[in-house]
């Protein structure tokens, strides 16, 4: 069975590609984020899931 693409090529692009820093993320005060699920629950009456519609 033939393959995707041949193996002397694989991981060329990423080792390349120049490592750079993630931004840190700050979690949103807690009075946000609980306002944010009122929202979703209440406001937007969106049921709990995956689909959230």
């Amino acid at each position: 069975m033939p393959t995707h693409g041949s193996l002397s090529k694989a991981g060329k692009v990423r080792s390349q590609t120049p490592k750079i820093e993630p931004i840190p993320k700050k979690a949103k005060p807690p009075r946000i984020r609980c306002r944010r699920n009122f929202e979703k629950r209440i406001i937007l009456q969106r049921k709990p899931g995956q689909n959230w519609i």
